[in-house]
């Protein structure tokens, strides 16, 4: 008699991993909270039972139009109903939602349409260009939607009308099916495609209402303050699971004024934003000119916020603030720090410019080099494992290869852990320089210099130097009203910081520029420097414009 052979996963015969389709969150909520309201735009307003017959028509038109599970179809759209439409669809057919940045050129919408392999294009009619980039880089796309009449393809809407009524069955899916290409900004090059599937983004949703907004029901509200095309979609998704009405801005462009005044007339509960908006929000006038009592949690992330614009939102509004810290490759899940942790004064106790702690089913490994783990206090690059790590790049092998070390998702950042396991962030792996041999980090000096009261915001970064291998450059937007020149600041500095991390020259501008994804960058700031001529220092003007 012979033994048998092992079985894998502890003896027990691989079985099908089958999870719930994302869109099935949806038809949970129209069936529990039919009638209520579960969408705002303007002086629209749909209820979730709508929003489920319209995301069935939509479904029921891609499937007929030949999109099965698996295909990829690209999303070009700013903020509205259709959008937010569009991704449950895609989710429903079992396709893979491919949404853009409506701010990236034709060109670029290009690019993705071919990295990812898109099979159609819903586009929305303001953006003819785009899908004439998209059908010429992509000839064989199979067909293109246009929300709103336009002849760049057929109406949605009008789909939606002679579709409704036809009630589609979720596709069946299993853990690791795709569901979303969620591309990165491309700092360090052209942009990514992280895939993220059904079985991870269940986790993170679960995880985002545990970590992020506990206590969430049906009768709050949320105002979408940013595009649904990333951090701010995954927040939706959250709602919808909740019963959650989305309110989004009437306009493209944002309005504090009205933001503040949706708050008031839906008794907003929760936001997604990034620091530059809560700083925006908090520091408008109209803040006091309507009733925020309703607001329990605005949320941040995308970069850590600096001290002194975390101290005037607490004092503005209050301790509702929660910063989380995760990449788009792992949806946001690293860390936390909740309205408890977000303190108004500086005291012993107080864990300043940490980022939190770990998110519930999530692990931080602080690493060198090498993959070793560092000791509390010694920086090092952030690591990560854990159910919201992404599935990997989207055809492309060399990205997941410099991505991953022995299980642990690299994510580029660099910091260090407490004893306490308190993260706290020092900056980007390719931010850092080193100057005379020591090892710089931009972001401890750009919270000293924010703490000048005239500063308003502020980027350093290391550029070439003969003589110190690299040195420091700032570049500082000043508040309204305020004074202050390059002598001035040094010599506050002084005193206040090492020397040697002292940069050695400090412009100011009007403004910092962004990225499509409204984040300060690096990149576009040393691209700014050497178009107005501030770069090579030896070479640049005494002042820049």
């Amino acid at each position: 008699m012979t033994s048998s052979s092992p079985q894998p996963h502890g003896g027990v015969a691989p079985v099908s991993r089958r999870v719930m389709n994302l869109s099935h969150f949806l038809r949970q909520t129209a069936r529990r909270h039919g009638q209520e309201i579960g969408f705002v735009w303007g002086d629209a307003t749909w209820t979730w039972a709508e929003l489920d017959r319209r995301v069935d028509a939509i479904a029921a038109t891609l499937t007929a139009k030949g999109i099965r599970k698996g295909d990829r179809v690209l999303v070009q759209s700013k903020n509205c109903n259709q959008m937010f439409e569009a991704m449950f669809a895609c989710f429903r057919t079992g396709a893979v939602f491919v949404p853009t940045n409506f701010r990236q050129t034709p060109d670029e919408v290009a690019y993705l349409a071919q990295a990812s392999g898109a099979s159609a294009l819903i586009c929305h009619c303001d953006f003819p260009e785009h899908a004439a980039a998209v059908r010429d880089a992509m000839p064989d796309i199979r067909f293109v939607i246009s929300i709103g009449p336009s002849e760049i393809g057929e109406d949605y809407d009008g789909l939606v009308q002679s579709h409704l009524g036809q009630p589609v069955q979720a596709a069946p899916v299993e853990h690791d099916d795709p569901c979303w290409f969620f591309f990165t900004s491309g700092t360090t090059g052209r942009p990514k495609a992280a895939v993220l599937t059904h079985g991870q983004m269940v986790f993170v949703i679960t995880n985002h209402i545990c970590d992020l907004m506990p206590g969430t029901t049906h009768e709050d509200a949320s105002l979408v303050v940013a595009p649904l095309s990333h951090g701010a979609g995954v927040h939706q998704l959250v709602q919808v699971a909740r019963g959650v009405k989305t309110v989004l801005l009437p306009g493209e462009r944002f309005d504090v004024a009205e933001a503040w005044r949706l708050v008031e007339r839906w008794r907003i509960t929760n936001m997604f934003t990034v620091p530059t908006i809560v700083k925006l929000l908090t520091e408008h006038p109209s803040v006091d000119a309507f009733d925020h009592s309703s607001l329990r949690y605005l949320i941040y992330a995308g970069a850590p916020m600096y001290r002194e614009d975390q101290k005037h939102a607490l004092k503005t509004l209050g301790k509702v603030l929660v910063q989380y810290f995760g990449l788009g490759e792992v949806t946001g899940n690293i860390t936390v720090l909740p309205p408890a942790l977000h303190d108004l004064e500086d005291g012993p106790n107080v864990k300043l410019g940490t980022c939190g702690y770990e998110r519930t089913g999530m692990q931080v490994s602080i690493q060198d080099d090498e993959g070793r783990e560092m000791a509390p206090g010694v920086t090092g690059e952030i690591c990560v494992c854990g159910p919201a790590v992404f599935a990997g790049y989207y055809n492309n092998p060399e990205a997941n290869a410099k991505a991953f070390r022995d299980g642990w998702f690299r994510t580029g950042d660099l910091g260090h852990m407490d004893e306490e396991g308190f993260l706290y962030i020092t900056g980007r792996a390719s931010d850092m320089y080193i100057s005379g041999g020591s090892n710089i980090y931009p972001r401890e000096i750009e919270e000293k210099i924010l703490a000048h009261p005239a500063v308003a915001e502020v980027a350093v970064l290391g550029i070439p130097d003969k003589t110190w291998g690299e040195i420091g450059v700032a570049v500082c937007v000043l508040r309204p009203e305020a004074v202050l020149n390059e002598r001035e600041l040094l010599a506050w500095m002084d005193g206040r910081i090492a020397r040697y991390k002292l940069p050695k020259r400090i412009f100011f501008w009007d403004a910092l520029p962004r990225s499509a994804y409204g984040k300060i960058t690096k990149k576009n700031i040393r691209a700014e420097l050497e178009r107005r001529g501030c770069l090579p220092l030896d070479q640049a003007v005494e002042a820049s414009a």
